[in-house]
């Protein structure tokens, strides 16, 4: 059996990802994996996350062996989805693995992720919402590929989402499907156990939702802090978004 295609998706938190993940699943041709590093980064750092305990009795607890288990898909389709949290990524975790997949990286302004990310935690440092993770882990790939990786903006993708899917789709090189733009609402038995935290807009939806808000959001000074330190992160990637 030919092996199947893996795109690793990486994204930072409170980001477009888990709808992604839902595109990607309705094509019909590909099996998707949530968070697979989850409990292994929650063993590693013992922080408490909402349902924490069901995460760590829910997926391996070693890096080690989640690498071994997504380089061995137990999947009858032809593409495996892989939605990865950034932050997740210690640095104590082998990244070798990586080389086995298409990565690609789906961004979000931090200001925006921070206003999103503490409606769920209140406690918020930088590391937390992925963004050094992120540009360190596009610079592995670009350097191993000799060229930059997809990247993907989630406000554009909900602006226009048949034109980047599409175009998103040709830059992993496989093929595009209408069938990405929709998906029964409700619950899947792909996703994490932790989704009652955190899936509750994405289990009611049907679709990518509506364009984003442009009006400016302020934030603490704590959490601009946060932002300021993030936004040279992102803009290492924003230049190489797919337009």
């Amino acid at each position: 059996m030919t092996s199947p295609i893996r795109i690793a998706m990486w994204s930072g938190p409170r980001n477009i990802s888990t709808a992604m993940m839902r595109s990607f699943e309705a094509r019909g041709d590909c099996h998707v994996v949530d968070e697979p590093f989850y409990a292994a980064f929650l063993r590693e750092t013992g922080l408490d996350h909402p349902m924490t305990a069901e995460t760590l009795a829910s997926q391996p607890n070693d890096w080690r062996e989640v690498a071994r288990q997504l380089s061995q898909p137990a999947a009858d389709k032809p593409i495996v989805y892989e939605k990865h949290m950034t932050h997740h990524m210690l640095p104590a975790f082998g990244l070798d693995w990586m080389s086995q997949c298409r990565n690609a990286f789906l961004i979000r302004d931090p200001v925006r992720v921070l206003a999103s990310y503490t409606q769920k935690r209140g406690e918020v440092e930088l590391a937390d919402i992925g963004f050094v993770q992120q540009a360190e882990i596009f610079a592995r790939v670009a350097d191993r590929l000799g060229h930059a990786p997809p990247v993907v903006e989630g406000a554009d993708v909900l602006r226009d989402p048949a034109g980047m899917l599409s175009k998103l789709c040709a830059a992993l090189d496989i093929p595009w499907t209408t069938k990405m733009l929709g998906w029964p609402a409700g619950r899947r038995a792909t996703d994490g156990v932790w989704a009652p935290a955190w899936y509750d807009a994405v289990e009611r939806s049907t679709g990518f939702g509506p364009p984003p808000e442009e009006t400016p959001i302020t934030l603490s000074p704590h959490l601009q802090h946060i932002a300021d330190e993030a936004r040279p992160h992102y803009e290492a990637l924003v230049k190489w978004k797919i337009g």
